[in-house]
C-alpha cells in the first residue's frame, strides 16, 4: 500500500512504535565520521565509510545468534564491542587502538544525528498518537541517544527490557503488553524489510519508510515494494500528513 491509500483500516492504532537505527537516525554518515576521527587519532589509515559498513554488516548475525540461543544474551553495546574487536583484528590494526578508542568507537552508536524530517515528524504524529521508540539498541544506548539528538519520543522501548531482539516475534508482542494495547493496535514504522517482516508476523500493522540514503552511496537501501506493509512513505512528515496529523 503506498502512502497515498486509504487508512481506513487503521483506525484502531493507537500507538506508534518507530524503529530508531536507519529509521529516526542517519546511522551510517554519523559512524563513520566518528571512525575518521577515531582513526585519525590513533593515526591509522583505513576507509572509514568502509569501516562501518562492514562494522554495521555484523549486526544481523548477532542477533540471531542471540535470539537463536547460540550465544547468550548481551546488550547491542556488547555486541557491538565484539564485532569491533573482530573488525580491528580483521584490518590488523588492532594495536592501534587501545581501550579508550575502542570505546569512543563504540560510544559513536550513541550520538547520532537525526534525519531533517523527522523532529517535525514526531510532534506531529505525538498530537495524535503515542509515540514510542522500539529499538533494539539497550536502556542506556537510546537515552543517551534520544537525549544527545534531542528526539522527543513518549517513552523508549528496548530490546534489553525483554532480553529478545527484533525481529524476533517477542520483542513487538511484549511492546505492545507493556502498553496495554493488542498488537493490532501497534503501527510499526521502520526502514528495514526485515523488521516489517518480523512486526508484520506478530500481528502489528506495520508501515514502511523509505530512507534511500540508510546505507551509504555505495549500497542499496531497503524498499517498500521488497516487502508487505500497511503504508508506505517517503519522509515521517508524509507519513503523519497520511495519517490526519
Amino acid at each position: 500500500m503506498s502512502a497515498s491509500a486509504t487508512t481506513a483500516d487503521l483506525a484502531e492504532v493507537s500507538v506508534i512504535a518507530l524503529d530508531i537505527f536507519g529509521t529516526a537516525v542517519d546511522w551510517r554518515t554519523s559512524v563513520s565520521e566518528q571512525v575518521a576521527q577515531i582513526a585519525g587519532r590513533t593515526n591509522t589509515e583505513l576507509s572509514p565509510g568502509r569501516f562501518t559498513d562492514e562494522w554495521r554488516d555484523r549486526y544481523l548475525p548477532a542477533l540471531e545468534a542471540v535470539n537463536s540461543g547460540t550465544q547468550p544474551w548481551r546488550t547491542l553495546d556488547a555486541l557491538h564491542r565484539e564485532a569491533l574487536d573482530d573488525l580491528l583484528d580483521a584490518y590488523d590494526v588492532g594495536d592501534d587502538f587501545d581501550e579508550t578508542a575502542r570505546r569512543d568507537l563504540v560510544l559513536a552508536w550513541h550520538r547520532l544525528t537525526p534525519w531533517p524530517d523527522v523532529a517535525d515528524g514526531l510532534a506531529r504524529l505525538r498530537r495524535r498518537y503515542t509515540v514510542v521508540a522500539l529499538s533494539n539498541g539497550g536502556v542506556a544506548l537510546l537515552t543517551h541517544l534520544l537525549k544527545d539528538a534531542g528526539l522527543p519520543f513518549d517513552c523508549l522501548l528496548s530490546a534489553e527490557i525483554w532480553q529478545a531482539y527484533k525481529p524476533q516475534g517477542q520483542a513487538y508482542r511484549a511492546a505492545a503488553e507493556l502498553l496495554a494495547i493488542r498488537p493490532e493496535q501497534m503501527l510499526m514504522v521502520a526502514a528495514h524489510t526485515w523488521d516489517i517482516d518480523g512486526a508484520r508476523r506478530a500481528r502489528l500493522r506495520t508501515a514502511f519508510l523509505e530512507r534511500p540514503q540508510e546505507k551509504g552511496p555505495n549500497r542499496t537501501a531497503d524498499r517498500a515494494a521488497d516487502t508487505t506493509c500497511d503504508l508506505a512513505a517517503s519522509s515521517l512528515t508524509e507519513l503523519a500528513h497520511v495519517l490526519g496529523c
